[in-house]
């Protein structure tokens, strides 16, 4: 976090914040999973700054009047590379190889081009645009989606149009009420048979059922970072799905985007303690 402001202080967060000297002191916090439930006790909370994009962990959990912050933009970088290599990954067959090579067996691989293809990036915040400037490198045709329509954007509620031509949708929705469950039968029906589904978003903008019928339908493929549930149980079945590869909500933290999440919250820090404006303010869960 850098140096604190002057008159300032940086102390870890106490095992037992009821019992702490300093807690009615305590003005800015930021916050991990089991941190976020004992916020309540510190009256002089004013600003929850967090190290991660998402905030759906912790917004139901800050008190009134209390200023929640995202570290949006901090991660970029480190899930704009987990997405191209996710396209990579499946172009290039990587679970196929991997499971060919525990097994020591030589057979040729069936690739494809990620060149080309039509990768339609669902939540085209500060994420998709980092996406979407790796993805030029391979000569991707990009579409944009988002909440609303912008220059260059679609909307949300064109995806009935959008996703019949879309190779490739990469999910970077947040987890809200609106977009719970929105990449479901419907969505997954409407992309072209053989279409890949790459989310980095959140588990729960996926029907998780419909997703399994559709690996199993063989009509399309997926690479997900994220689940519903999660962590995922050793028996779900998503496990042993077809055309899917997983990995454990990792795709975000990579050591530079740690120290960029740091270095955010030491500089909202300075702009709160100077009585600036801060950055990445979330409203409506966003």
């Amino acid at each position: 976090m850098g140096e604190p402001p002057a008159g300032w202080s940086i102390a870890p967060f106490p095992d037992d914040p009821v019992a702490s000297p300093d807690r009615d002191e305590v003005e800015f916090v930021v916050p991990d999973w089991q941190i976020a439930r004992e916020l309540h006790a510190l009256p002089a909370l004013k600003v929850v700054q967090t190290r991660s994009a998402g905030v759906e962990w912790i917004v139901g959990r800050v008190p009134d009047g209390v200023t929640l912050c995202s570290a949006r933009g901090a991660r970029d970088a480190a899930m704009a590379e987990w997405v191209a290599w996710a396209l990579l990954a499946d172009a290039k067959a990587a679970r196929t190889a991997a499971e060919q090579q525990v097994a020591r067996v030589w057979e040729h691989l069936d690739l494809r081009d990620v060149e080309g293809a039509r990768v339609l990036i669902l939540g085209h915040g500060s994420i998709g645009a980092a996406v979407e400037r790796r993805l030029a490198a391979f000569d991707a045709r990009i579409v944009r989606v988002a909440r609303r329509a912008r220059d260059g954007v679609h909307a949300v509620d064109e995806l009935p149009c959008l996703l019949p031509s879309a190779d490739v949708v990469v999910n970077l929705l947040p987890a809200t009420e609106e977009t719970r469950g929105l990449v479901g039968a419907e969505a997954l029906a409407a992309m072209p048979r053989g279409g890949l589904l790459v989310n980095a978003g959140r588990g729960s903008t996926v029907d998780t059922d419909a997703l399994l019928r559709a690996l199993h339908a063989g009509h399309v493929r997926a690479v997900l970072d994220v689940t519903e549930p999660e962590p995922l149980p050793a028996d779900h079945p998503l496990w042993s799905a077809p055309g899917l590869i997983v990995t454990p909500h990792s795709a975000g933290d990579t050591p530079g985007a740690e120290r960029k999440a740091w270095a955010l919250a030491g500089d909202q820090l300075r702009r709160h303690a100077a009585g600036e404006p801060l950055r990445n303010v979330v409203s409506g869960g966003y």
